[in-house]
């Protein structure tokens, strides 16, 4: 098996593991009376991953030569994804739904950035096809990725607008 389709393997089990956990930790919020926001961007994003992952599968040669450096590069960032959803627990969901009477997160990578999972993903997306010489993916799909963020985001700092003010009002919080 070649290297890049064993790192694509890796990257397609880690994104449907990270699904089944992110289902999950959605379910219970909704349950526990969270709310979702800005779900009709949510298939734009799913369908720029798959697009991703498809993308290096189909046009980038099996033989392609790995970039061992770009592939270390790419296994900190997913050190650095695994800091953030140990850091949110319970609250990592790939969706948008906030709890109102629950603090924000203002510890782990949370304390340094407002969004590091976006981040991380941002240079997963052009990391990874570097990695293999698809300057071309890499390019396309970071293009796309920031336009989607861009939308994430703005839906994002809204949701938790109501949330931020609150907990400037009352001084430093407790995390969750």
């Amino acid at each position: 098996m070649s290297v890049l389709w064993a790192v694509l393997i890796l990257v397609a089990l880690q994104r449907l593991g990270e699904l089944v956990y992110a289902r999950r930790n959605t379910r219970r919020l909704l349950a526990e009376g969270g709310q979702e926001i800005g779900a009709g961007h949510y298939p734009l994003l799913v369908g720029l991953h798959t697009l991703w992952l498809l993308a290096l599968l189909v046009f980038v040669p099996a033989d392609a030569p790995a970039s061992w450096p770009l592939l270390g590069i790419f296994l900190v960032l997913q050190l650095l994804r695994l800091w953030v959803l140990i850091t949110l627990g319970r609250y990592w969901t790939t969706r948008i739904i906030t709890l109102p009477d629950v603090p924000l997160v203002r510890k782990g990578p949370y304390r340094l950035f407002r969004h590091p999972n976006y981040l991380v993903v941002a240079g997963e997306i052009l990391v990874l096809p570097l990695a293999f010489g698809a300057w071309e993916i890499a390019l396309a799909f970071s293009v796309a990725n920031a336009i989607v963020l861009a939308v994430r985001i703005s839906c994002e700092e809204r949701a938790i607008a109501p949330r931020r003010s609150e907990s400037l009002k009352t001084g430093p919080v407790k995390s969750p």
